[in-house]
């Protein structure tokens, strides 16, 4: 399979504008490891492998063990993750998935259990932020472990 185009070649600054808006969000008060939760859960939802394969050797670079990354898919049911891990995977689905009639105010109030308002709000941002990636990626069909070596996921042990 090979990519349909070069989206970064054909659209530099706007590749680039999101490209900002990702490292922005690295530098958040959102911990990197709620990050790359938030980055496997949303690529999950939307099927993007590309992404998906990326934020998952991320997520092992950055420490996380490989149990907790199989259970991602499968949080609701697992023992591995801890209440406000719980309130991210939950935004990040209600925030991927937009339900009818908007996100509910009780799961709102349940995140805000978790998270300050700057926490949701960044959290929101990273949301929206990795949605994009995946629409751009399904898109153009991206292939998985394409941009390994340029991003250092090579490093992850996962091939």
């Amino acid at each position: 399979m090979s990519q349909r185009l070069n989206y970064a070649h054909h659209s530099p600054d706007p590749f680039k504008k999101l490209s900002e808006l990702s490292a922005a969000l690295k530098g958040s008060v959102i911990e990197q490891k709620l990050q790359d939760l938030v980055n496997i859960r949303a690529s999950q939802l939307n099927g993007c492998a590309f992404c998906l394969d990326m934020h998952v050797k991320e997520a092992k670079i950055h420490g996380e063990s490989e149990l907790r990354l199989y259970h991602v898919a499968i949080w609701r049911e697992s023992n591995l993750f801890e209440p406000r891990e719980r309130a991210v995977l939950a935004w990040t689905e209600a925030v991927t998935r937009l339900p009818e009639g908007g996100i509910p105010d009780e799961l709102y109030e349940r995140v805000r259990g978790q998270l300050s308002e700057k926490e949701v709000s960044d959290l929101t941002f990273a949301i929206a932020t990795i949605n994009a990636w995946n629409r751009i990626s399904i898109s153009v069909k991206a292939v998985p472990g394409s941009a390994d070596k340029f991003y250092g996921l090579d490093k992850a042990g996962l091939s």
